[in-house]
């Protein structure tokens, strides 16, 4: 069976180039602490630039080196969510365009996740298709766009679309809501601690919405082993059973929600992996690796599925993957 990392992410000089020129003026480019250069939101750093992240060659090294036969590669945070209609619109068709790109380069290795400008629904839709037709096996949303919740009816057609196609979509965390008054750019909390707040609010409020009764063939991938789901669900469901708020759009537990989607293994110790897998199943764990962001481990994380059991292992290695993308 095929490894297949589902959570790994590529850039291109052009998309930096182009947040630098019109991400102003709350996203910026500058130097951290270290030397290497990050992306910033309003003076918060959230995401370090690597080498990796712009060369496919040293993917494909890396791969062979590791022992990964398929990278499915996305954007990362901030993806196109600023600089106006026409600027993000254009952007979303550069990222796709190079990505596709790739995939013909090495056909064996590369597949992609399509990058849309979420916040302009029409232009999302048209972008969807073309990046579909140009190979892409799912699609990519952020766990908040510019600050729109996940179940604004503004993007509901684009989840429509997305549900009638029966995509996969991972989402991705980025700097959550209220980050400015938590002060997250000390110690860059975003990374450590925001990222798994935004999933986890972004799911919930999914969750309490009714959102995957809507959509029953998306199949939606939360990042970084689901961030805190599987340890909050226990919580989730009985803020349900006694609030009568918590009921107003769902009848099913919160947990039995939670249970319709797949998670990624991204949870560096073999505990947090275990309640993941015992959570979701082995059948809804996905293996994804982080690379090429600075805390990305793809030799560890990978390591990490042989304290699976070894029909879990297999499953979460590539057999899952293979199902969900029909690769």
């Amino acid at each position: 069976m095929a490894v297949i990392d589902v959570h790994t992410h590529m850039l291109s000089d052009a998309w930096v180039a182009t947040l630098q020129a019109h991400g102003g003026p709350r996203y910026d480019v500058r130097t951290v602490i270290g030397g290497q250069r990050a992306v910033h939101l309003d003076g918060a750093p959230f995401m370090t630039l690597t080498p990796g992240m712009f060369d496919y060659g040293m993917r494909v090294a890396m791969m062979d080196e590791v022992g990964i036969d398929i990278s499915i590669v996305s954007l990362t945070c901030p993806s196109v969510y600023w600089g106006g209609r026409e600027v993000s619109r254009n952007a979303a068709r550069a990222i796709n365009d190079d990505m596709a790109a790739a995939q013909r380069s090495y056909p064996r290795r590369i597949r992609f996740f399509a990058t849309l400008p979420w916040q302009h629904a029409g232009d999302s839709i048209e972008e969807l298709k073309r990046a579909a037709d140009l190979g892409a096996v799912g699609v990519m949303v952020l766990g908040n766009i510019a600050g729109m919740h996940l179940t604004d009816p503004a993007i509901a057609p684009v989840w429509e679309e997305i549900d009638r196609r029966g995509l996969p979509v991972l989402l991705h965390p980025t700097v959550p809501p209220g980050y400015a008054d938590q002060a997250l750019e000390t110690y860059n909390l975003v990374a450590s601690v925001g990222f798994m707040w935004d999933t986890t609010l972004a799911v919930s409020r999914m969750v309490y919405d009714g959102f995957f009764d809507r959509y029953r063939n998306l199949k939606l991938i939360a990042a970084h082993a689901g961030a805190t789901l599987p340890y909050l669900a226990g919580r989730l469901d009985r803020c349900h059973e006694m609030m009568p708020a918590c009921r107003v759009r769902i009848s099913d537990r919160p947990s039995e929600h939670l249970k319709r989607i797949w998670y990624d293994s991204i949870a560096y110790t073999p505990e947090a992996l275990a309640l993941c897998v015992a959570f979701a199943g082995a059948d809804r764990v996905l293996f994804g690796s982080d690379y090429p962001h600075n805390i990305g481990d793809p030799k560890g994380l990978l390591a990490l599925l042989d304290t699976l059991d070894p029909a879990a292992r297999e499953a979460v290695r590539g057999a899952n993957a293979a199902r969900i993308f029909a690769l």
